[in-house]
């Protein structure tokens, strides 16, 4: 059984999805501090040739607060700010006509609650790559929420039936090969393959928002794109 643990972000990058795409059990961890400046209310989209940070509102957001406790205010002054801001940026990209509509269908969900919100965009944006993961939420598991770091992480593991636990290669240094096989877990590492593809001029700005990918992919190719990785594991 693969398992993968990460924060709610918003529109990620592919390499969120391409993690997700290998995993059995995904737990979207919100009971950790919110970390304001990061990834978890905002992302990038290409706006004039440049990477421009595109966000959803927060109320009482707080390193102090864990995610699930931060809010949100999705008004019709956001929804349609944010339609603007997209067709504006992205109106003349080869699958906006596909895409658009279904980005701005997701951001409608109401939700009171940022991790509530993010959820909803996450499983959406997954059904419709046709990821089938089955979806676990931290803070409705309550599993060992006393234990911090990779103690947590592998107790999660294994209160799910996980056998391999699988990271973005950006956190290797946060993990030992020992301690998994300790517990009885594999531990796994997925490296994005590089993606390269045509947006609107000659220089390519990757790791913007999934948001951009589809815009200049679509949705079929945007899920081929889903396979270009690989996994790194203790030799």
């Amino acid at each position: 059984m693969k398992i993968g643990i990460m924060q709610p972000y918003f529109f990620p990058y592919i390499g969120y999805w391409q993690l997700m795409k290998q995993t059995d059990k995904y737990v979207i961890y919100d009971d950790v501090n919110y970390i304001k400046g990061g990834w978890i209310n905002r992302n990038r989209i290409l706006v004039n040739g440049k990477a421009v940070y595109f966000n959803v509102p927060t109320v009482g957001a707080s390193p102090n607060k864990k995610i699930w406790e931060v809010g949100t205010d999705i008004s019709e002054f956001y929804l349609k700010k944010a339609s603007r801001r997209l067709a504006g940026a992205y109106g003349k990209a080869p699958y906006f006509e596909e895409v658009f509509s279904d980005i701005m269908k997701l951001m409608e969900i109401p939700a009171d609650h940022l991790s509530e919100y993010l959820i909803a965009l996450i499983v959406g944006i997954a059904r419709r790559l046709d990821i089938s993961t089955e979806f676990f939420v931290s803070s409705r598991l309550n599993c060992a929420p006393e234990m911090h770091g990779e103690a947590r992480v592998m107790e999660i593991c294994r209160a799910l039936g996980g056998t391999v636990y699988y990271n973005a290669i950006g956190g290797r240094a946060l993990y030992s090969y020992e301690h998994f096989r300790e517990k009885g877990l594999k531990l796994e590492f997925v490296k994005s393959r590089e993606i390269r593809y045509r947006q609107f001029g000659d220089d390519f700005i990757p790791n913007l928002s999934i948001i951009d990918v589809l815009m200049f992919n679509g949705w079929e190719q945007t899920r081929k794109y889903l396979e270009e990785t690989e996994i790194i594991c203790e030799r």
